[in-house]
């Protein structure tokens, strides 16, 4: 018989954590809203493709655990970095998840991930495996070059080809539907990367947002997102959507576009926080809702 694991002590507290509790921060390694998030656009995405519900349950459990192990090998990797900057957001850090049990998910998630991913066809499966594959090149190194916003283009781009390929046949995506991906990531990766610009430049890591600047990589984020947006709505003015759908693509539009101008304004107005990356969720959930409700398809 073996003992059981220890509990482990929070950072600072005096007090340890339960088996509950250390799997609650656990699953705060996911990096839950980010996760959350690409998986309902991996949906919306699916339901454009016209995926039946099962498929769509596939698909949504695929991304969801690839989103996962991406989130878990981040803080694994970056542990010692966290806590030598006193990251009070992620869980490793404050001492309430082990590095080792982080690891462990990172790879199961990873493994198990493809299961439902070629379940979907091995198009999709390989579109996927790539994308989370690039998530986790990001996570190795390339975040310290000059090339760190590639895994971002490549991840979010391929995304709308993963729903199109999941369909039986599968089916190719829409040009404009992989440049709406690809500009997003863009600005997903400038404005998770501003507010710890400071922190990374001190434990070594000098991506492209790094040497470009706070401002400049603040007006880039928010110039993509703007243009994520104009891309969108030009795909669905040739998709066929419907009078009142493509009403709703106009409003969603003009909507992201506020957003965009918002964050500008924050940027050269000097405030550079966490409040960029919830503006960019915020626009993210808006454009699904927007696909959504115009009816089109992102299909070629």
């Amino acid at each position: 018989m073996t003992s059981p694991e220890p509990t482990v002590p929070l950072a600072g507290s005096g007090r340890r954590e339960g088996p509950a509790s250390r799997t609650v921060a656990l699953l705060g390694s996911t990096h839950p809203g980010p996760t959350v998030v690409v998986t309902l656009l991996a949906v919306v995405l699916g339901a454009s493709s016209g995926l039946p519900l099962g498929r769509l349950v596939v698909l949504a459990l695929a991304v969801l655990l690839g989103q996962a192990s991406i989130g878990f090998a981040n803080d694994w990797l970056d542990a010692g970095r966290d806590r030598a900057v006193g990251r009070t957001d992620k869980p490793v850090a404050q001492g309430r998840v082990s590095v080792s049990a982080v690891r462990t998910a990172a790879v199961v998630c990873g493994v198990l991930m493809l299961v439902p991913s070629y379940a979907l066809g091995p198009a999709a499966g390989t579109a996927h495996l790539v994308l989370v594959a690039s998530g986790w090149a990001y996570d190795l190194g390339l975040k310290r070059t000059p090339i760190s916003v590639v895994p971002f283009v490549v991840s979010f781009g391929l995304l709308p080809a993963v729903a199109t390929l999941a369909a039986a046949p599968p089916a190719p995506p829409a040009a404009w539907a992989l440049a709406v991906g690809a500009v997003f990531g863009v600005a997903i990766h400038f404005t998770n990367v501003l507010p710890d610009l400071d922190d990374d430049a001190r434990t070594g890591i000098v991506g492209l947002p790094h040497r470009l600047g706070r401002t400049v990589s603040g007006i880039t984020a928010f110039a993509a997102l703007a243009v994520a947006a104009v891309l969108l709505l030009s795909g669905q003015l040739g998709g066929g959507s419907s009078t009142p759908g493509l009403a709703a693509a106009v409003v969603g539009t003009v909507a992201t576009l506020g957003i965009a101008a918002v964050g500008v304004r924050l940027v050269v107005s000097g405030r550079v926080d966490r409040t960029l990356f919830r503006l960019i969720m915020v626009a993210a959930v808006l454009l699904v809702v927007q696909l959504a409700l115009s009816g089109g398809t992102i299909v070629a």
